[in-house]
């Protein structure tokens, strides 16, 4: 019986004991000193007390061995079992928005003019807090504090190439559709999505939620969103990691600017395809989305919207941007596949709140907002923020756990979280161990500042 008892424990140490130790060599390559030292020490304790126990001669070792096992077992049973408790998951429905009311509408707006007049006359709760924004010297200007002109004129660069993209988002329909199979069609788009570069492709049956009812952008300012499509194409981008850790620097904003172009790219690619063989389709990206996105990207089955207010993917977290594709063309929606446990893990762990330099995301459970338990951040904060910083900040997105790369180590931790409420909080705790609580940003990846 005590040779089954010490083989069972040589087992379950060297398990953890390579775990911890793979978890080390993951974090010493993602250059988390911390968390590089902190698992390569639990590794090293681990195992020399399952070594000793399992070798050594001292008394009353075969029981230590015995209750060793079963705290072994025990502990394993209670973190892996899948137990969810009371899970909480993304609602069904979601608001209908006036694009006019959203922050990029608003600062597009100029003092003087009529349409100026007219929003502040027909919404004057927003004209005191928006004032506050426009004292500030603004996205991308000088005088911000995290100004530079090389960078500033760089992310400058990329959001231009976005507005190059803008007259590619509709276009003709060429006479004559091809016949298509919807599942056929609906899995080569996938495919080519990601060949062109996206992290992830879902599809989504158009609800009304998904749209704004009224555009506030551009020429768009004021008309009624019509919709005249059946389904939506959702597809995400990973942003790098290193730029977005450095965040709120300069460097979150260029990363934006180049992913919503990338996101962007692609977009118009597949909504042209799906013209050249007869169907309508228009692309939806940075500065011309007639759909809410992450609500699109939700309903495809791409994630969870997070306490942050953003879509949480299974693969990157927040760390992502998206780009939408509306069409006639009759293809095979997506379920919401991914029961990853997000928003219970966002009601549990708030770092993102604790981090937010402008302390826009709240603490809370989620409230009732017209009809729709949902967290909601202040939006007229966020904003101020970063026309006083000059970038997009993402410091909300550089502490998310989720954000950490996609690789075994995490994914492993992920698929913890969606499949125990003990896993969460366990996860939690090791998180802010191995991470620390409130993370200061890093520095800029050292292209960025002339060193190889």
């Amino acid at each position: 019986m005590i040779h089954i008892v010490t083989a069972l424990n040589i087992v379950i140490g060297l398990s953890v004991g390579v775990f911890l130790l793979y978890g080390a060599i993951v974090s010493l390559i993602e250059k988390e000193s911390k968390a590089s030292t902190c698992l390569f020490a639990m590794a090293f304790i681990v195992s020399i007390i399952y070594i000793f126990i399992s070798f050594a001669s001292f008394p009353y070792q075969a029981e230590i061995s015995i209750s060793l096992l079963i705290i072994a077992i025990i502990f394993s049973t209670m973190l892996f079992f899948p137990y969810q408790g009371k899970m909480e998951h993304q609602p069904d429905l979601s608001q209908n928005v006036d694009e006019r009311d959203t922050m990029f509408s608003r600062n597009e707006l100029e003092p003087g003019k009529d349409i100026f007049k007219d929003y502040y006359a027909g919404r004057p709760e927003h004209f005191a807090p928006d004032q506050k924004f426009r004292k500030k010297p603004g996205l991308l200007k000088s005088g911000t504090s995290q100004f530079h002109p090389l960078f500033y004129a760089a992310a400058s660069a990329g959001f231009e190439a976005v507005s190059k993209l803008q007259p590619l988002i509709e276009g003709d329909v060429v006479k004559g559709s091809i016949d298509t199979e919807p599942e056929q069609i609906t899995n080569f788009i996938k495919g080519w999505a990601k060949k062109l570069g996206a992290v992830s492709c879902g599809i989504a049956e158009l609800q009304p939620y998904h749209f704004y009812t009224i555009g506030g952008r551009g020429d768009r300012y004021g008309k009624p969103v019509v919709n005249q499509h059946t389904f939506a194409i959702a597809i995400t981008v990973s942003m790098d990691k290193s730029m977005i850790d450095a965040a709120p620097k300069a460097s979150v904003v260029m990363e934006s600017a180049q992913k919503y172009m990338e996101a962007g790219s692609i977009a118009v690619q597949i909504a042209g395809f799906i013209r050249n063989i007869g169907y309508d389709a228009r692309a939806h990206i940075d500065g011309n989305y007639e759909v809410i996105c992450p609500l699109v990207a939700r309903d495809a089955g791409l994630g969870e919207i997070g306490r942050m207010g953003l879509l949480m993917t299974p693969e990157l977290g927040p760390r992502v941007r998206i780009a939408i594709v509306t069409t006639s063309l009759k293809l095979v929606p997506d379920q919401n596949r991914y029961k990853m446990g997000v928003q219970d893990f966002c009601s549990i762990c708030k770092k993102c709140a604790d981090s937010c330099p402008s302390n826009a995301i709240p603490f809370g459970e989620k409230e009732e907002i017209e009809g729709v338990r949902r967290w909601q951040i202040k939006a007229e904060a966020c904003f101020a923020l970063w026309c006083d910083l000059g970038t997009d900040c993402g410091r909300c997105i550089a502490v998310c756990p989720y954000s950490h790369p996609d690789n075994l180590f995490h994914s492993f931790v992920r698929w913890g979280i969606g499949n125990s409420k003990i896993f969460r909080r366990v996860a939690l705790y090791a998180e802010d161990f191995l991470y620390g609580r409130k993370l200061p940003p890093a520095p800029l990846p050292s292209w960025m500042i002339g060193r190889s």
